[in-house]
């Protein structure tokens, strides 16, 4: 089915041609761009030691560190969020896309009674601005165009769109059983900002719920704050936490976390790493050096790589996905930040398009809004 709309758009989107720079000019501009991506790797030194000091004070009780800053209790919710259930909470997180997929397709049926050809235009429509993708949003158009004749109404559209987006989930492979590992090793990745860290401590606090012994691993030697943001976070989630001093060897951190969780009898260990933009090929043999390190000091590890992705970056997820799984071999994959502000659609899409298990997703600030992903909840959620 021709992707009309995508077309039109980009007819009436497309900015005038502009005028071809000079080799000084575009020499700037190399230059303005490499200082820019130094920047979301490097930020400035005199924010991050603000950062580093306040949340060091904070231990002390000197100084309250911004709301960002601050793990709650691992026993504690946000308090609008207390009382409010799991299923809840999901589709709080998911409203803006079920406004798009509920009122809106119920508006394609205003003075209709069939699906006709600018009403599957439309839904088109409907399901890129819900950030499904184009390659998804095409392939559930065509199973929709040969279903047509049995659509007669908004609440028919929506179980046969509800029945598409099942089939996408229910194709992922199941994870593969393994063997028990004590330590079971946990190696945490993702870009810079997208909430490894938190995840980190929320899947910690989880666990130590279980009755499990927990050791988290504080590789990220560089971001100024983040050692002791883990170790915030661990001391509430009742997690061990091996860390060395700023700008340490991250392998060698993850190598001691290791040596520590197996004579301390840990159930499970949690690496957090630095942040890495996904197309700086030096910072993912950075990366890959840490897994070396793992699997040296314990064969077979890391037992799982899970990739943390920031819903609200939409499809830009899906290439730091496909970087990362090249690199590492991903596991699974943690959703953060899909609390409102985000699309839910990018989680069908990067179910349609990667072939790895969606293991978690977050949809708030507290520990409990960490949830496991459950498929069929979600899409309820979503309509």
């Amino acid at each position: 089915m021709a992707f009309n709309w995508f077309k039109k758009e980009k007819r009436k989107t497309a900015p005038p041609e502009a005028p071809a720079k000079s080799d000084d000019e575009a020499a700037v501009a190399s230059s303005i761009d490499e200082i820019a991506e130094e920047a979301i790797l490097e930020p400035e030194a005199s924010i991050d030691q603000a950062v580093d000091a306040a949340a060091a004070a904070d231990l002390e009780g000197d100084v309250q560190v911004p709301e960002e800053e601050v793990p709650p209790s691992a026993g504690d919710a946000p308090p609008e969020k207390k009382g409010k259930g799991l299923f809840s909470r999901l589709k709080s997180g998911l409203s803006k896309t079920r406004k798009i997929l509920t009122t809106d397709i119920d508006d394609l049926f205003l003075g209709k009674k069939l699906v006709d050809d600018d009403m599957l235009e439309n839904l088109e429509e409907l399901l890129i601005t819900a950030d499904m993708g184009v390659q998804t949003t095409m392939d559930i158009m065509e199973k929709i165009s040969k279903k047509r004749s049995r659509i007669a109404g908004a609440k028919e559209l929506k179980t046969v769109l509800k029945e598409e987006i099942l089939a996408y989930f229910d194709a992922l492979p199941a994870p593969e059983p393994k063997a028990a590992a004590k330590p079971n090793v946990v190696m945490v990745v993702g870009v810079n900002g997208v909430g490894k860290t938190t995840t980190i401590g929320k899947l910690a606090a989880h666990e130590s719920r279980k009755g499990k012994k927990v050791l988290v691993a504080a590789a990220d030697t560089f971001r100024a704050a983040a050692i002791e943001q883990i170790a915030i976070w661990a001391e509430r989630a009742g997690a061990d936490i091996v860390r060395h001093k700023d700008n340490a060897d991250p392998a060698a951190v993850a190598y001691d976390g290791i040596e520590a969780a197996i004579s301390r009898g840990a159930d499970i260990v949690f690496v957090d790493t630095a942040g890495r933009l996904h197309t700086k090929i030096n910072l993912m043999e950075e990366i890959k050096k840490i897994q070396r390190s793992l699997a040296k000091r314990l064969p077979g590890a890391p037992h799982e790589v899970l990739l943390v992705l920031d819903a609200t970056t939409g499809q830009n997820a899906l290439s730091q996905a496909k970087m990362f799984n090249e690199a590492l071999g991903v596991t699974g994959i943690a959703l953060t930040k899909l609390d409102g502000t985000a699309k839910g659609g990018i989680v069908v899409s990067i179910c349609s398009s990667l072939n790895i298990p969606l293991k978690y997703i977050g949809v708030g600030e507290g520990v409990e809004d960490l949830q496991a992903f459950d498929p069929k909840r979600f899409v309820e959620a979503l309509f």
